[in-house]
């Protein structure tokens, strides 16, 4: 992304602050994911923005790793993380998407909900450690029928993302939102990428 792209999402969360949004809710994906059995260890949110799901994983005792281009954005959820009393939990990263890239096999969780980068979902599906879920929700050729400025490579092809998921992953569920314009997928790690059991 360019310092461009950098200001448009600043701007966008500075005029949701001025409009007074409240904080925002957990991510539906969130809820579903934490709900179900993970390992030890800590929660990537990818394209975080306020993220309501970091406070949501951090409140039920996970640490958190929030990752977004927008330092408004990051602010605004450090914030709410220090009103909750959460800020040991949560630790933002302003970043790239395009260029960073998560550590393997740190996370029990990866949570994207918002994005897509084909670059990226492969790096992010091997940072999940072994018994842990990757969680994605994206955009869809559909979305870009209703709007048509959307960029092809910002929406997810046919079958996308679980035939992009790397050996090892058990799909749990993928399918469309209602209305078709984005697509949801949880899929768990069941083996290292290579396909061996761990």
């Amino acid at each position: 992304m360019s310092d461009a792209d950098r200001e448009r999402w600043n701007a966008k969360y500075e005029g949701a602050a001025c409009e007074g949004t409240t904080e925002p809710a957990a991510h539906p994906l969130a809820e579903r994911a934490l709900a179900l059995p993970l390992p030890d260890g800590p929660v990537l949110d990818l394209a975080s923005g306020p993220s309501g799901s970091a406070l949501l994983a951090a409140r039920a005792g996970r640490d958190v790793r929030a990752v977004d281009i927008s330092g408004v954005a990051l602010a605004r959820l450090a914030a709410a993380a220090r009103r909750d009393g959460l800020s040991e939990r949560i630790s933002v990263e302003e970043a790239d998407l395009e260029v960073w890239r998560p550590p393997a096999d740190a996370f029990a969780l990866v949570l994207c909900t918002g994005y897509w980068d084909r670059a990226l979902f492969g790096p992010a599906a091997r940072a999940v450690a072994p018994g842990g879920l990757l969680g994605w929700e994206a955009l869809t050729e559909a979305a870009r029928r209703a709007r048509p400025s959307l960029r092809a490579e910002w929406c997810l092809a046919e079958g996308e993302p679980a035939a992009l998921l790397p050996a090892g992953f058990t799909v749990l569920e993928q399918g469309d939102v209602p209305g078709g314009a984005k697509r949801r997928l949880l899929a768990r790690r069941t083996a290292a990428p290579g396909g061996a059991d761990q």
